[in-house]
Formats: structure tokens, sequence, C-alpha cells
């Protein structure tokens, strides 16, 4: 069994020794302080060159991975505006506002909320006028008559 062992050692040394490097792990051991300097110092070069190509491959993942994850927000986005253009159209297909017109809505939601709630208040401001007149005191009262003098009609905003 150690026959063949040998065998096959010396066969892997043949192999790689005519191609003119040694097999690593196969060599004698050098006993020259400079020779292992030099070979510590190359490795070590190598080890910092294969270190940046591994962050530089780390990065350039991470980049294309947020490039994916916002394309995939993207579309979902705009799969949501065409769904609520078709709905908002009855259905029909190709008769949607363009994706222009549907960026621009989306940008004025704050102004669209604050006109919803100017209104709701507005319609709460009449609904609170139109009520007041019925629980108004007796009409004979001086005091009743100062305050229903002075109350000035609520002004309507510009829409």
């Amino acid at each position: 069994m150690a026959e063949h062992t040998q065998d096959t050692m010396e066969f892997f040394r043949n192999m790689w020794g005519n191609m003119g490097f040694p097999i690593p792990g196969m060599v004698t051991p050098t006993f020259d302080t400079q020779d292992l300097g030099k070979r510590i110092t190359d490795l070590k070069a190598v080890e910092s060159w294969l270190r940046m190509n591994l962050s530089m491959l780390q990065m350039t993942i991470q980049s294309l991975e947020m490039q994916n994850a916002t394309l995939s927000a993207v579309q979902a986005i705009g799969g949501l505006t065409t769904s609520a253009a078709t709905e908002a159209n009855g259905g029909a297909q190709g008769e949607g506002p363009t994706v222009g017109e549907t960026l621009q809505q989306a940008a004025l939601w704050p102004w669209n909320l604050m006109q919803q709630v100017q209104a709701q208040l507005q319609k709460s401001a009449e609904e609170d006028a139109d009520a007041a007149p019925a629980a108004a005191p007796n009409p004979d009262s001086k005091v009743a008559t100062k305050t229903a003098a002075t109350k000035k009609p609520a002004k309507k905003p510009a829409a």
C-alpha cells in the first residue's frame, strides 16, 4: 500500500514539476528567511487583492439588489396606478390618464387632502349655522337681538 502511495506522489511530482511550478505542500521547506519573507509578502499582496475584489463584488451585488428592489417598487406602483385608472374609467382599457398625468395627480395628494378637509369643515359649519336659529332664545330679549345683529355671515372660500 505504501508503495502505491509513493508511486502516486511521484507521478504528481513529475507532472507538476514539468510545468514549472511546484505543488503546494509537496515541496521541501526552505530555511532561508529572506525567501520566506518574500513568499509571505507575495501572499499578503495576493490576499489584499482578493479582499479588494471581494469587497467590490459585494458592493456590486448590493447595488444590483437595490436596483432590482427599486424597479420592482416602480413596477408595482405603475400597476396600481394603471389599475386605479382603469377602475376610474369604468373598466375601459387604453383611455386612462397618461403616466405624466398619473404622476401629477400623485404629487398633488396633499393639496387634494386639504381641499377635502376644507369642504368637510365648511359643510359642518353650515350645518351648525342652520341648527343655531332653531335653538335661539326668545327674540324679545335685548341680548339675543344684539348678538344676532353683530353676527356676520360666514364667507365661502374660493375653490
